[in-house]
């Protein structure tokens, strides 16, 4: 019973985790179209950092225009490994920071889902213009910061008996 309870609660915690991010992402995406579609572009660190407007119709630097079907299909996969491994992982202390990764990289994931399904492209707007990055929206943020702390986890932190809940019975 008490892990139950555990279990409900983390669910209900990550839930309201990615379901803040996602909000945060469409509501950023939102005041991007307001305020810089059209417009010129926004200082905040001069040479460093600015706000620039731009539908991307792709996948990260721009690749692959046009494909929607092609990321509707591996979100809908990522989406559903992601949300299998969360359903199996143990309500246990140790498994709490896969959780929250989980939860983050699952807002990022249906933060862009959203925009190609409703928009047909994803709205960016943040540019890293000292070293000339593409430009990224929040949700990119959440997916690649989820994915670069998981690493470290992965490799330090757990052991390969640590996903034996990943084993089919």
């Amino acid at each position: 019973m008490k892990s139950r309870k555990r279990s409900r609660g983390i669910y209900l915690s990550g839930i309201l985790l990615a379901v803040v991010l996602l909000a945060l992402d469409q509501w950023t995406k939102w005041l991007a179209v307001r305020h810089l579609k059209g417009q010129e572009d926004i200082s905040l660190i001069p040479g460093v950092l600015k706000l620039h407007y731009l539908e991307n119709h792709g996948a990260a630097f721009g690749i692959l225009q046009n494909q929607q079907w092609l990321f509707a299909l591996l979100t809908v996969a990522i989406l559903a490994a992601v949300v299998y491994v969360v359903v199996r992982m143990p309500a246990r202390p140790r498994y709490y920071p896969m959780y929250v990764l989980a939860f983050t990289l699952i807002a990022g994931a249906l933060g862009n889902f959203y925009d190609r399904l409703v928009n047909r492209y994803v709205v960016d707007f943040i540019y890293f213009c000292l070293i000339d990055f593409p430009i990224f929206n929040l949700a990119d943020i959440y997916v690649t910061c989820s994915m670069i702390v998981f690493l470290p986890f992965f490799f330090f932190y757990y052991r390969e008996e640590d996903f034996g809940f990943l084993k089919t019975r």
